[in-house]
């Protein structure tokens, strides 16, 4: 089957986006790995599909779903949601600047700025363990101005990554991981956020930290797990290691979750720059059951057709 797409990102978070407005591809979990794959596909953090507004809603522009590169369907979305604005737009979809668009558990409004950037209102964040959902039973718990942070046993996992990747253990205490625990704050951002406060954001171990986390067994259907580093109240320096993704070089829902965070823990203002690997995205939260707003680009890199095998 060939099938036509618009390859995207949105400060680094890449994107294969197809057009399903008219008719649904219905495609297989093997299909969405097939279009991810970055050696046999076309290469993406992520898949969005484009699909017309939920038949009797009122008020709602489009729908669209998320799949990740290991094919599975995701919430939500940050910088896809950017993305999806854009393209809407280029393809003649709409000519709204504004649009309302029926994720799989919410409503996003999508603002397209004069300057080519994209305004997202991201919704109001949840904080408690069921929005998740996280089971938080028998865990040690701290406060942290008006947040709650958990500390969680990564368990022996942790030493034995060390072991294999030749890293000394030592390592463990200097980047905030004392015996193998971690304390985390939970967001609920639509999809579920794990938050990590670190001294140096370049240098805490990812590569082994992340999937731990990301799959922590207190997590049902995983976590996004995200590792701040604060360089002012209004600077972060963020990485994010995304469940059924890896680390990637952003984040939307990552950062607005890192951000209400530490704003929660009285350790941001409401207005923050969130300097990622692939780029800039600003977060503006106003606390309470307001929504966050969050800025950032969003960039067409190509059109083309692909033929996907029938699996």
């Amino acid at each position: 089957m060939k099938i036509k797409f618009t390859k995207m990102q949105g400060a680094g978070n890449d994107f294969v986006v197809l057009d399903e407005t008219r008719a649904r591809l219905h495609l297989s979990t093997a299909q969405y790995q097939f279009l991810a794959d970055r050696h046999f596909g076309v290469g993406a953090d992520q898949i969005l599909s484009v699909r017309a507004a939920p038949v009797g809603s009122q008020d709602i522009d489009f729908s669209y779903a998320i799949h990740n590169n290991d094919g599975g369907e995701v919430e939500h979305c940050g910088n896809g949601a950017r993305c999806f604005v854009r393209f809407v737009r280029d393809q003649g979809l709409t000519t709204k600047d504004t649009i309302k668009v029926q994720t799989m558990n919410r409503v996003l409004t999508l603002q397209a700025t004069p300057d080519g950037q994209v305004t997202v209102d991201m919704g109001a964040p949840r904080f408690d363990p069921i929005s998740l959902p996280f089971d938080p039973a028998g865990l040690a718990i701290k406060q942290s101005g008006i947040a709650t942070l958990y500390t969680l046993a990564l368990g022996d996992k942790y030493l034995e990554n060390q072991a294999v990747a030749g890293v000394n253990t030592a390592y463990v205490a200097i980047n905030n991981v004392a015996n193998c625990n971690i304390d985390i704050a939970v967001v609920s951002m639509g999809n579920p956020h794990a938050v990590h406060i670190v001294n140096n954001a370049e240098t805490f171990d990812v590569a082994h930290i992340g999937p731990l986390l990301a799959t922590h067994p207190r997590f049902d259907r995983g976590v996004n797990a995200g590792f701040m580093q604060i360089v002012n109240r209004s600077n972060i320096i963020l990485r994010v290691y995304e469940r059924g993704a890896g680390e990637t070089l952003a984040c939307g829902t990552g950062a607005c979750a890192a951000v209400v965070s530490g704003i929660r823990q009285g350790l941001l203002d409401s207005k923050v720059a969130v300097q990622t690997h692939g780029g800039l995205l600003r977060i503006d939260w106003q606390g309470g059951d307001s929504a966050v707003m969050m800025t950032g680009p969003a960039t067409k890199v190509f059109e083309s057709e692909i033929e996907i095998p029938n699996v």
